[in-house]
């Protein structure tokens, strides 16, 4: 009982605090409120690739029949101006990301991932995930 009696005090502080006014409680960003607010925030769609069921375990990133394609397939993006960073993950798990320049839409990198000739063979498999980014320099 004692532990109910000290639950009800916190809450009732903390009623009264927002009551106050002296502390605002915003619910996390879902991704569709994130959209909308990518022209306040840094949201970036970014691509992770993961070895898809063509990926010959034992064999290096470099060693795969068509990484060369899918490097070429990434290069065209950086290119553009539209690629920040993108590699591989040197650990065990493999795979590897891509994080694009910001204004790139979900929609445009979906459909440039999926044309990656690594992930329409099979090597690869391929996600694209919302990320904000909450600290840069």
């Amino acid at each position: 009982m004692a532990a109910a009696g000290s639950v009800l005090r916190w809450a009732f502080a903390a009623a009264a605090v927002l009551a106050c006014g002296m502390l605002t409680v915003q619910a996390a960003p879902t991704v569709a409120s994130s959209r909308e607010a990518s022209a306040v925030k840094d949201i970036r769609f970014v691509i992770f690739h993961t070895p898809g069921p063509k990926w010959v375990a034992g064999k290096s990133l470099f060693e795969q029949e068509g990484v060369q394609a899918h490097v070429e397939h990434y290069r065209r993006l950086h290119t553009q101006g539209k690629l920040a960073l993108g590699g591989p993950h040197l650990d065990a798990g493999g795979g590897g990301m891509m994080i694009p320049e910001a204004g790139l839409s979900e929609q445009e990198l979906t459909e440039f991932a999926q044309a990656d000739p690594a992930v329409q063979s099979g090597l690869l498999l391929v996600q694209v995930r919302p990320w904000l980014i909450g600290m840069k320099r």
